[in-house]
Formats: structure tokens, C-alpha cells, sequence
């Protein structure tokens, strides 16, 4: 039997009508103007006075008003004083209608008020027509611009959560692989079954890694990541990250020098990712046997600057960009293109800088973060 699953469609968009408000104390004229601008797309909004303007303006909101300058108790210019001071309305395209002779005081006083244009009766319909359409279109576009930008931040907030329910899902069998793989290794020797479970092993570390780069990712996006700040030595951090490398790299060289003093107010384990993928990106596209160096530089009283350097080329249309996410890599990448810009943001969040260059001898890429960050 076949089965299919259709899924359900979105609802129609329902077109909602663009509000144009109309002020005039005379009724005929009220009237004349709803015809003249009448569209299906349109919803005239109509009113014989200011307060009763100012009650409309806090209910709808309005891609135009048309305000006649004279009337009685709020005369055009005081009601439109009165939206430029409300946030609501503060930026609505204000038209003042005014049958008075042509008086360029008075309408510098319009304009001082926040009107777009003055315009005298008898107006010509196609004049008022095309002004209010160009506002009209103004105003949907913005609306149509809000919604999009809606719908894309929903859209990134569901990825990001599904990265990170996935990422954390993940973790639960890629360990039993692991473990099995460790098994295998321990239980066997030599022949194809070791070598294979050693292979299992490596692309399960290799994954590992690229699980905790998304979930690291997850949480710079969601500004969901915090630092434990606490006394650390970035010397002490930097020698058990090298450490570690060597293990996993042995025919890898790896250099260290220290100067000055290399403590300061640092999170200890944010501060090992960063040395951590930067010597890992380092092993990874190092040229030739020259050895990689790591310099923590504590001479600066303010700041400790760390420096990772290796053989090797960064291409210049790169280094721009290199810090940007699935960008990081400068060469085919084996993972994801995370490392950098995660070392990027852990920097940042301890408040200073990294950089990457070419120099004499190789690529280097150096950090400066200050010893007591400001939060």
C-alpha cells in the first residue's frame, strides 16, 4: 500500500488595507477627499478635529496624513507638533492642506513642524493622487520589509535551536562508537580490525570536534554564551593545550616562549578552544617540517598577547574574511570552517582582538586580551 503525507498549506496572506488619515473641520470637504482617494486598497480614516485625530492616531496606524492647517481649538500645526512628540507617530509623513494665499512664512512654519509638502486649495486631484500613492507604496514596502525580516528571524531561531537539540542528541551515540572503537583497539593488536577501529576512532574524535563547534556556534548566535572568569595564568592554559596537540600530532613540532607575566582574569576553558584550534588549524596547514610557534607575551601590564605561527601562505582575498563562519578555511576544509570564527568570538568576549597576517616566515595569527575584561 502506498502511503504519502501531503503537507498542510500555508494560509492565504490576507492583504491588509493601508490607512490614510484625512483632518478637516468641514464635512464636505471630509467627504470629497474619501472619494477622490478612494482604492480597495486603501482605508480612509476621517476626522473633524485634532483631538479627534490624536484618538484615531492611537488606535490605527497610518502611512499618511492629510491635515487642513485652519481649524477651530487644534489648529493643523499644533496637531502636528503633537504627533512629532509621540514615538507612535513621531514619523508619519505629515501633507498640510491649506486654503489661505501662498505665505512662505507660514509655510516654513508647516515645514518647521515635520510636514513633507503644503499644498494650496483648489488642489489639483492629480497632484493629491500621486503624492499619496508614492506614500502609500512607501508605507507597504516598509510593511513588507518587517514582515520578511519576521519570517527570516524566526526561521534562523528555529535553525539554531535545531542545531543545538540535534548537537546535543548526537553526542549520546557517537560516544557508544567511541567506546566500541576503544574496545576493538585495546582487544586487538595488529591486522585490518585494529587498523580499522583506529580509523573509527579518529573520524569519531574528528566529529566530536565539529559537534562542539556547532553547539558553540548555536550559542554565539543565541547570545546564550557566557564566560567563568576567574585568576588564570595564560602560560599554564597554553602548555596543557600544547600538550595535547603533540599527542595527537607527534611528528608535529611545536615550539613555546614565554616573556613577562602571563596571568590575568581570563576563562581558563574558553581560552584552551582558542589556543586549541588555533594550533589545530596551524597542524592542519602548516608547510614543510618547520616547527609551529606559540609565544604567550605578558610584558604589556594591561594586556597578554598570544602568537600562533607556521610555514605557510593565507591567500589575500582571505584574510578579510577569514574570522567569518563555514569562511575559516584556507584550503579544501576537513570540518566546518568554525574554528576561527569561534576563536574569533571567544575573543571578543573577553573583550580584545585577533588578527591573521602574512609574514617573513609563515602566517600568524595574534591575540591581545586584556588581564582584568570589563563586563
Amino acid at each position: 500500500m502506498n502511503l504519502s503525507m501531503t503537507l498542510p498549506e500555508e494560509p492565504a496572506t490576507v492583504r491588509e488595507l493601508t490607512n490614510v488619515l484625512i483632518v478637516d473641520d468641514v464635512p464636505q470637504n471630509l467627504v470629497a477627499m474619501e472619494a477622490l482617494l478612494a482604492r480597495d486598497d486603501i482605508r480612509i480614516l476621517k476626522a473633524a478635529s485634532g483631538p479627534e485625530a490624536l484618538e484615531l492616531l492611537l488606535v490605527h496606524d497610518v502611512a499618511l496624513a492629510l491635515l487642513d492647517v485652519q481649524m477651530p481649538d487644534m489648529d493643523g500645526f499644533v496637531l502636528a507638533e503633537l504627533m512629532r512628540g509621540s514615538l507612535r507617530t513621531r514619523d508619519v509623513p505629515i501633507i498640510f492642506l491649506t486654503a489661505s494665499p501662498n505665505d512662505p512664512a507660514r509655510s516654513f512654519k508647516g515645514y518647521e513642524t515635520g510636514a513633507v509638502d503644503f499644498l494650496h486649495k483648489p488642489i489639483d486631484p492629480r497632484v493629491i493622487l500621486g503624492k499619496v500613492d508614492v506614500f502609500v507604496q512607501l508605507y507597504q514596502q516598509r510593511q513588507q520589509l518587517k514582515a520578511q525580516n519576521s519570517r527570516l528571524e524566526r526561521a534562523l531561531q528555529l535553525n539554531e535551536a535545531m542545531i543545538a537539540v540535534l548537537t546535543h542528541d548526537l553526542r549520546t551515540p557517537l560516544s557508544a562508537i567511541s567506546l566500541c572503537a576503544d574496545r576493538i583497539v585495546v582487544e586487538t593488536t595488529d591486522g585490518p580490525l585494529a587498523r580499522t577501529a583506529h580509523h573509527i576512532e579518529t573520524s569519531a574524535k574528528r566529529m566530536a570536534r565539529m559537534i562542539d563547534q556547532l553547539l558553540d556556534f548555536s550559542r554565539i548566535r543565541s547570545g546564550s554564551i557566557r564566560l567563568d572568569l576567574a585568576s588564570n595564568d595564560l602560560a599554564a592554559v597554553a602548555k596543557a593545550v600544547v600538550e595535547e596537540t603533540r599527542q595527537a600530532h607527534p611528528t608535529r613540532a611545536i615550539e613555546m616562549a614565554f616573556e613577562g607575566e602571563t596571568a590575568g582574569y581570563f576563562d581558563a576553558t574558553r581560552m584552551s578552544q582558542v589556543l586549541s584550534n588555533l594550533l589545530g588549524n596551524a597542524v592542519q596547514y602548516a608547510l614543510g617540517s618547520t616547527p609551529i610557534l606559540l609565544v604567550v607575551d605578558g610584558s604589556d601590564p594591561a594586556t597578554v598577547q598570544i602568537s600562533v605561527r607556521n610555514a605557510g601562505v593565507l591567500p589575500a582575498n582571505l584574510v578579510q574574511r577569514i574570522f567569518e563562519p563555514f569562511k575559516g578555511s584556507f584550503h579544501q576544509s576537513r570540518g566546518l570552517g568554525l574554528g576561527l570564527y569561534i576563536v574569533d568570538q571567544f575573543v571578543r568576549a573577553h573583550g580584545g582582538t585577533v588578527t591573521a597576517q602574512n609574514v617573513t616566515d609563515g602566517v600568524e595569527f595574534v591575540i591581545d586580551v586584556p588581564r582584568n575584561v570589563v563586563r
